[in-house]
């Protein structure tokens, strides 16, 4: 099949209004631990991280910028249709003499790739960041907030390694941080056993085409809720790719993840994309849950594969972009992985606000206080 721009694939019926949110909002919920406990287990949880995921991946912590100017393109776009938009103000500066106008980051992809070059990072090594940003498009609910926490990781790796293998082992990796936090978590706070199951021990690999397969008749979020059902840890391979239905499974930019390369299974079937998304099933609040997103980043022939399908080649004028063509750039694999989404599913919560303090409408904050659900102020 020729590729297309496409759209995203539709998500079908489920979250957009507070009316559906109050639909599957849980019931007769009860968190485990009190806000003095939660904070604690917070920190203990996010200090594991942060330290056994830079000694998995061989990464450093490192600072990471909070804003960043309009002009460098640098900024996280998010998806390929332009529309979840930065938060973006006018810094006047000596009476606008030297004016910049600055975004707030939406993610740190890009400018990650820059930091691997500037701070010396070598083969097999990486950066990972405690990033904040704003995604001011977000509908709010109980797993999407405006506030985004990440561990923002980025690695430096050579061009024998843009392979799904090294992709999968790499998720492995992650995983097995991941469910080492949870077990750690778990002996601290002995309470977080008591009523639901523990995050699975192995995750499974599947490509977003294979996901169309099993469930043709379902749109994206229903299939993934079908699979985690079935699978309660996957990492969907593939995502921005447009599979047989005529869709990408989900939007993906153009110019941080790799979803264009040929890739070819165990059985010889030819698919496509070297990213994709951890997700699990969350047993508090039935519903399928996104960790991170990640893969290998864009080398110069992808790069503008991609920009090319997403009629966006007029992006080749900026320096991040030219790094990459040029190499000046090194190749590298990285993601993000939501802080509050991670802390929210080890703690056994049912909603973001009580692990991460942001702002929520005061129709979801009466919703929650009536499912004895706490969001944090």
């Amino acid at each position: 099949m020729q590729p297309t721009h496409g759209r995203d694939d539709l998500a079908g019926p489920g979250i957009g209004t507070y009316e559906e949110v109050e639909k599957i909002l849980p019931t007769g919920y009860r968190s485990l631990l009190d806000r003095k406990e939660t904070q604690k287990a917070v920190f203990e949880a996010k200090g594991y991280i942060e330290k056994h995921l830079s000694r998995e991946l061989n990464l450093m912590m490192v600072t990471v910028p909070l804003i960043v100017d309009a002009q460098s393109g640098i900024n996280d776009m998010l998806d390929r249709d332009g529309s979840r938009t930065p938060v973006q103000f006018h810094i006047s500066n000596d009476y606008n003499k030297h004016p910049i106008d600055a975004q707030v980051v939406q993610a740190a992809t890009k400018w990650k790739r820059f930091a691997l070059k500037e701070l010396g990072i070598e083969m097999g090594e990486g950066i990972c960041t405690d990033m904040r940003a704003v995604r001011k498009d977000y509908f709010l609910d109980h797993d999407h907030s405006a506030y985004v926490d990440q561990w923002d990781w980025e690695r430096v790796i050579s061009a024998d390694q843009r392979n799904l293998p090294y992709l999968e082992q790499t998720v492995e990796k992650i995983w097995k941080v991941l469910k080492g936090a949870e077990t750690h978590v778990h002996e601290v706070f002995p309470k977080l056993k008591e009523k639901y199951p523990e995050m699975a021990d192995k995750i499974e690999f599947i490509h977003a085409e294979e996901v169309l397969e099993m469930f043709p008749k379902l749109h994206r979020k229903e299939r993934e809720t079908a699979l985690l059902r079935e699978h309660p840890a996957v990492f969907i391979v593939g995502i921005g790719w447009v599979l047989k239905n005529g869709h990408p499974h989900e939007m993906r930019a153009a110019d941080y993840d790799d979803w264009v390369t040929e890739t070819r299974t165990k059985d010889g079937r030819v698919f496509h994309g070297l990213n994709g998304d951890i997700l699990v099933w969350n047993p508090v609040t039935k519903r399928r849950h996104e960790l991170s997103s990640m893969g290998i980043r864009v080398d110069a022939a992808s790069l503008r594969k991609q920009l090319e399908m997403s009629g966006q080649l007029d992006s080749l004028k900026f320096d991040y972009h030219k790094g990459i063509m040029s190499g000046e750039l090194p190749l590298s694999i990285g993601g993000g992985i939501g802080q509050s989404r991670t802390l929210m599913l080890m703690l056994k919560k049912a909603h973001l606000g009580e692990v991460s303090v942001t702002v929520w409408p005061k129709v979801l904050k009466d919703m929650c206080a009536k499912r004895n659900i706490h969001v944090l102020e």
